[in-house]
């Protein structure tokens, strides 16, 4: 098989997961308010509608990355050296994910109602969703976690505010 045809294969699948991605959020907004118990506000709608979809979209968006580093990894014409480069990538990449996972569920567990966290290799984001304000004090919890847990310098943390 050859290069074109497995690239294009790979980015039809890309196209599909989105597309499933997408349609998966969609089908869990009309369930949720179709079986909720309560009636959900259209705040809280809202917040669990942005954190899916951000959560849904980095995902996407790691899984063409991983796909583009495979077909460099597993292509027979790549040089040692492009499929060396593409190995390490990939192993940051994963750990990327690993650490954005503990770091949404650490942040969750001092209070805060959501969190969403993004690192590459020049900072790190992380959106927190809290009923009312984020104060200096909450900045300050949320900052400790991520420069505890990732090593980076504080100036490198970038703190969201989610308001509706």
């Amino acid at each position: 098989m050859s290069n074109k045809k497995k690239i294009i294969i790979i980015c039809s699948m890309v196209v599909l997961l989105v597309a499933a991605a997408y349609l998966n959020v969609l089908i869990s907004q009309k369930n949720t308010g179709s079986l909720a118990v309560g009636k959900i506000t259209d705040e809280a709608s809202t917040t669990v509608s942005f954190f899916t979809s951000y959560r849904s979209a980095r995902d996407a968006s790691r899984q063409e990355t991983f796909m583009y580093y495979d077909s460099i990894i597993n292509s027979e014409t790549a040089s040692a050296a492009a499929v060396t480069s593409a190995e390490g990538k990939r192993e940051e990449l994963v750990g990327f994910s690993e650490t954005e996972l503990v770091l949404e569920g650490l942040i969750k567990a001092k209070g805060f109602e959501d969190a969403v966290v993004t690192i590459s290799t020049s900072n790190v984001n992380a959106i927190v969703k809290k009923e009312g304000e984020i104060d200096s004090n909450d900045a300050a919890q949320i900052l400790n976690i991520i420069t505890t847990e990732t090593g980076v310098a504080a100036s490198k943390v970038i703190i969201t505010p989610y308001s509706v």
